[in-house]
């Protein structure tokens, strides 16, 4: 018997919930009968009915286990309780929102199996329904990323994920604490191949993903995979001492054989607050580097189980 584990992070989605299992269950009986399921749903600390509803499919459902949290850990936890706890030799990803369409996984079990890949992506050909600024800054973080780390991160790319075992096992022995998920599956590399699909709206609730928390996302990718802003920080702060130089030479220049006497405080203090700037800007970079060194060395559990139903 081959098993397939289904890991779903689940924060605050009663409402998506029964949704999620009854289309899932339709796809599900589309595979070979040799082939067995294990859905992990994990509980990242919800502060609505979600538990309940999953101990309810838990109860129901024999193929279903779950995992909750003492508190919000946040979706990559989450992402690498499910790995951890996973027992299948093939394990996939899946929101619970239905935005990870399960009519898909027929097709990238298949490819896993029988095309020689080691792994299945997929990608949103668009964005269709995302603000438009939103869907602005998520294009430019992808290009800015490719440029400044040493794989590539696909536009698009979904936490939605087909794995072999030995892909799953490589992820897995990745225990830093600031994670992005995103880019450990790029980084361990493998033979992935790419579905596309368009964008699907969510099938109840809302999303839990503000600007903001977007920003700080990829703040957290850009920190975690690469020094580019270390040395573009650099590059400024050198930029700044050659200008400085020059400015110097032409002052004395102007002040001792032209007879031109130093005058302006304005532009004085205006050049003082850019450096200023400058010099905050970089050490606020510096600053980000500090603090995820900081939290790596602390070596804190990235979750704490407060129950679950499966014993490993």
């Amino acid at each position: 018997m081959e098993k397939i584990s289904i890991i779903v992070p689940c924060f605050n989605e009663e409402k998506a919930l029964p949704l999620f299992y009854e289309e899932l269950s339709k796809n599900l009986k589309k595979f070979p009968k040799e082939v067995d399921f294990e859905i992990l749903l994990i509980n990242d600390g919800s502060k609505d009915n979600t538990l309940n509803i999953i101990k309810d499919l838990k109860n129901k459902y024999s193929n279903i286990e779950f995992i909750s949290f003492s508190r919000n850990f946040g979706k990559e936890a989450a992402i690498f309780a499910g790995l951890e706890n996973a027992s299948g030799n093939y394990v996939t990803l899946m929101d619970a929102d239905l935005q990870d369409p399960p009519s898909l996984l027929l097709q990238m079990y298949n490819s896993v199996k029988n095309e020689n890949y080691d792994a299945v992506g997929t990608r949103r050909v668009n964005r269709k329904g995302e603000p438009i600024i939103r869907s602005f800054f998520s294009k430019t973080f992808y290009k800015l990323i490719n440029k400044i780390t040493s794989f590539d991160m696909v536009d698009g790319a979904r936490d939605f994920v087909f794995m072999k075992r030995n892909v799953v096992d490589a992820i897995i022995s990745l225990k830093e604490y600031n994670r992005y998920s995103k880019g450990l599956f790029s980084f361990v590399g493998f033979n992935v191949k790419w579905i596309e699909y368009e964008n699907i709206k969510r099938v109840a609730g809302d999303t839990k993903w503000s600007f903001w928390k977007l920003t700080q996302y990829a703040l957290e990718a850009i920190t975690a995979f690469s020094t580019a802003p270390l040395i573009f920080s650099s590059i400024i702060g050198l930029i700044f001492c050659i200008i400085s130089f020059l400015l110097i030479i032409a002052i004395i220049f102007k002040t001792l054989i032209l007879g031109d006497p130093t005058s302006g405080w304005p532009s004085l203090a205006c050049i003082i607050f850019m450096v200023s700037g400058v010099q905050l800007f970089s050490l606020g970079i510096i600053g980000q580097y500090l603090s995820k060194t900081y939290l790596e060395v602390k070596k804190r559990p990235i979750y704490i189980i407060k129950e679950k139903s499966i014993n490993n």
